[in-house]
Formats: C-alpha cells, sequence, structure tokens
C-alpha cells in the first residue's frame, strides 16, 4: 500500500458501522479483521462472521491504484476512537503490517492478506424480491418486535425474527415460545408472499444501523440471503433454515375481559413490583377486580410488594401470574401512552395492544405462581 493520508473520521464511521458483526473469538483468525480496500477513491470495509456480511463505501479524493488488506477491526477501531476528532491518518502497508500515523502517535498493526478474506458469495437463484421503505418506519417496526426473539434456544428457528412480505404489506414477528410479538406496516411495492427467518444477530445489526430518517432502505429478499442497502451500508445475512410456528394460531380473539391502562403508571408500577419478585422466576401476580388491577409479588425471602392502579373494568375476578420482565420489555419499547391489556381467563395468553394501531400485537403467555 503506498502512503495515504485521510481524516480520522472518514475511516472512523464506517468502521463503526461494518464492526458489529465481528466476532471477537473465532477459530479462523481473519474473521477478527475488517477488510480495507480501495479503488477509484472509493474507500470499502467489509466485516463478516460468515453469517452476516456489512459493507460500507465511502467516497474519497484519494486515487491511488487499488489497494486491499485485512488487519484487526477491534484493536483499529479502538485506535481510531482515541485519536483526537479531525486528526490526519497516513496509512502504508510495510512488511505485512499496517503503518499508522496521526500527530505524533504511531502504531504499527499485523495484517493478513486480503485474498484469504471469505466473502459471502451471492445469493442462489433469480435476483429477489425488491422492497423500499423509510428507515424510521422499519426502525420503529424491529423495536417494537426485537426483544421477543429467542437466546440460544434448541429450537433455533426461535433465535431470529420472522420477516414476512404479502401483497403490499411487511411483516415482522418474534417468539421465544413464551411471549410473541406482531408488527406490521403498509409497503408501495406489490410483491408475492415470501417469509424468510433473519438471525437475531441480523436484526439486531440492521436495527441498530438504520436512523429516524425518511431515507430509503433498499431490502432484497433472495433465496437464502436478505440483503440490505441502508445509505452506504449492505449488509447481507444467510437466513435461518427452518420453519416458523404458525403465529396467527398464537395471537388470540373474541377475549370478553378487556380494560385500558396509562403506559407509564403501569410500568413504573411493574418495575417497583420486579424488586421483591422471585430472582429466578420473576413472577408477578396480577389481580383484576371491578376497577381495580392489583400487582402482587414475593421472594424466597418472604419479603412481597403490592401495587394497585384503578382500571376501567366490570367482570369476574381473574387472578393470574406473568413473567415481570416479559411485561416491562413490551412496555420499555412501546411508545404509545395507553396499553390495552385483554384477557381470556387465569389459563389463558394475555393480548397487549395500543390504541389506534391494529398493526401491533403482543401475546403473553400466563404462568403459575
Amino acid at each position: 500500500m503506498t502512503s495515504i493520508t485521510i481524516q480520522r473520521d472518514v475511516v472512523l464511521l464506517p468502521l463503526q458501522a461494518v464492526s458489529g458483526v465481528v466476532e471477537r473469538r473465532h477459530t479462523l483468525p481473519i474473521l477478527s479483521n475488517v477488510l480495507v480496500e480501495l479503488q477509484d477513491g472509493v474507500l470499502a470495509l467489509t466485516a463478516t462472521d460468515l453469517e452476516i456480511q456489512v459493507c460500507c463505501r465511502t467516497q474519497t479524493d484519494l486515487m491511488a491504484a487499488r489497494e486491499a488488506t485485512t488487519v484487526s477491526a477491534r484493536k483499529f477501531l479502538d485506535i481510531l476512537r482515541a485519536l483526537p476528532e479531525g486528526a490526519a491518518l497516513s496509512l502504508e502497508l510495510q512488511d505485512k503490517r499496517l503503518q499508522l500515523k496521526a500527530g505524533k502517535s504511531k502504531f504499527a498493526l499485523q495484517t493478513l492478506p486480503a485474498q484469504d478474506f471469505p466473502k459471502l458469495a451471492a445469493g442462489e437463484g433469480d435476483v429477489g424480491k425488491l422492497l423500499e421503505v423509510p428507515q424510521k418506519s422499519l426502525k420503529r417496526l424491529f423495536g417494537l418486535v426485537h426483544y421477543a426473539m429467542a437466546q440460544q434456544d434448541i429450537r433455533y428457528y426461535l433465535n431470529g425474527l420472522l420477516l414476512s412480505v404479502s401483497g403490499n404489506e411487511l411483516t415482522l414477528v418474534a417468539t421465544d415460545g413464551h411471549r410473541l410479538a406482531f408488527a406490521s406496516m403498509p409497503v408501495t411495492a406489490e410483491v408475492d408472499k415470501i417469509e424468510v427467518i433473519l438471525p437475531r444477530k441480523a436484526a439486531l445489526e440492521v436495527w441498530k444501523l438504520l436512523s429516524d430518517t425518511d431515507a430509503p432502505v433498499r431490502i432484497e429478499i433472495r433465496q437464502n440471503q436478505v440483503a440490505f442497502a441502508i445509505g452506504s451500508v449492505e449488509l447481507i445475512s444467510k437466513v435461518v433454515d427452518g420453519k416458523f410456528p404458525d403465529y396467527q394460531k398464537v395471537i388470540p380473539s373474541g377475549y370478553k375481559h378487556h380494560f385500558a391502562l396509562d403506559r407509564q403508571l403501569l410500568q413504573q408500577a411493574l418495575q417497583r413490583a420486579a424488586i421483591l419478585s422471585n430472582e429466578k422466576f420473576r413472577g408477578v401476580r396480577w389481580l383484576i377486580a371491578d376497577n381495580s388491577l392489583r400487582i402482587i409479588s414475593n421472594n424466597t425471602e418472604q419479603e412481597e410488594a403490592e401495587e394497585e392502579l384503578e382500571i376501567e373494568f366490570t367482570g369476574g375476578p381473574i387472578d393470574i401470574g406473568f413473567n415481570v420482565s416479559y411485561l416491562l420489555d413490551v412496555l420499555n419499547n412501546v411508545g404509545a401512552e395507553r396499553i390495552d391489556c385483554r384477557l381470556g381467563d387465569a389459563n389463558s395468553s394475555m393480548l397487549m395492544t395500543v390504541p389506534d394501531d391494529p398493526a401491533f400485537k403482543y401475546v403473553v403467555m400466563p404462568m403459575r405462581i
């Protein structure tokens, strides 16, 4: 690599965008590295874990011949973050090491050959289904469901998020078997029905990359991959090979018991009750009677908390238990002022919705306390 000079932020921002997929501990050392390429004035940084690949391209005024190497993503990122804003960087490849200078600071980083970097192959089959949606709308959709994904479940298809497009509607669904979050939004394109399961890590990475703007996200759903083009960043992810549960059967309908609550009041009451809940099972009891919701928690040390909220409810009393973490998850991620709760009986799941937004549903199973 001939010596090049470039502003710190021109490298730092794309490096931050791609480094989230890098695994710190991996059997292949090169997967801890980021691929740095410069060609025709375009600086491209690429990172992968063999399942997900993120690439960010930035236009520069550097017109050197094609240069490419790979360097430790974590060390490179830490160095750039520690340098002052606006610092001018000098980069040069010497003796298989990347020499980095900024002011009176000098660093030499080990490199591995660019040709050994394992880029993801293009998806099988024809060009996939294409659609575009505003970034802030997709970010909101991910925010409404991501927390319900399973973590390291033996049912591997639950460790991800269902992305479904049918007609002119985009739907995201996540479940861990104990609760389910569903959110949908209209899209302008008319697309034949297609469903894929996005791995958990990819879903969280896409959510992190999205911003609160009307700028478009281009989504291409292929046979075995999904590609997201978000500004100058492209994320490609393999999809989970499995069958997602029939979520339509899980979402209840026709419940006769119903009441609405101020979201913040319920959230704060649950946060207080959670302090004295059993640390292992995290259970809270809901005692619902005429115009009253009592929330009770206790633990193995015979400690107890009780909260009472006024509700508009007339019906038979209901005594039902829930995992308080599952309730707080939805309340922390839904920005609505009020939340609707619909119940059957003490053995049935609860449906939580947002007034005037039929495109969001949250189902949580009861637990014995």
